[in-house]
């Protein structure tokens, strides 16, 4: 991924955070050509060493490319949104205000039972806010087990990780809470986020 040093984020704690609030996961494997996939990831470990756990369906094409060591690319992404250059006090190019985190992996298939527990976790991390939550394990035996053989689970260690946080970093404060205010204004839960996440990454220049 490119990155300028102005913007890089190597925090792992920033890092191992990103993940864990943005799991909805781009999930790219080479095939006969570049595949890609949208799926949800959790994480086991924590910031210091972690590894990714995730499943697609059988029927999906990606799933005859799952090998072991085979390298794939994870990519995790917050909000984004278009900034104009009018909201600037003076003339410059407009531009797009975003977060990502970019994890190169090596895949390690998971066996039925690690599969299972994998489900088990990641449905418990969605479901338990839930006011009435259904857990997978409450689920009806028979419906499990002709759930699992549709799918293929696995693990994947990171080999490489790069993180971008372009948050207007580096502008003045009048700038910036311009910024702020017009992406408020947008009425748009995305640029409302955004909104919030450049608000945290200047928080010393915020009035």
């Amino acid at each position: 991924m490119y990155k300028s040093d102005k913007y890089s984020k190597t925090d792992k704690q920033y890092i191992f955070n990103f993940i864990n609030e943005n799991p909805f996961a781009t999930f790219i494997l080479q095939g006969e050509s570049l595949l890609a996939t949208h799926i949800p990831v959790i994480t086991k470990g924590d910031a210091s060493s972690f590894t990714l756990e995730a499943h697609i369906a059988n029927i999906n094409p990606q799933v005859n490319y799952l090998k072991e060591d085979k390298e794939v690319l994870f990519i995790f992404k917050s909000a984004d949104h278009y900034i104009s250059s009018s909201w600037y006090n003076y003339k410059d190019i407009s531009t797009w205000d975003y977060s990502a985190v970019h994890i190169n992996a090596k895949l390690h298939l998971q066996t039925k039972s690690q599969l299972k527990s994998s489900l088990e976790k990641l449905v418990y991390r969605f479901e338990k806010d839930v006011q009435n939550p259904e857990f997978y394990k409450d689920l009806p035996s028979k419906l499990i087990q002709q759930h699992l053989p549709k799918i293929t689970g696995f693990t994947a260690t990171p080999v490489e990780i790069n993180a971008i946080a372009k948050l207007h970093q580096g502008f003045d404060e009048k700038n910036i809470n311009s910024v702020i205010s017009h992406l408020k204004n947008q009425k748009c839960p995305m640029a409302a986020k955004l909104s919030e996440e450049i608000s945290q990454e200047n928080k010393d220049k915020i009035f």
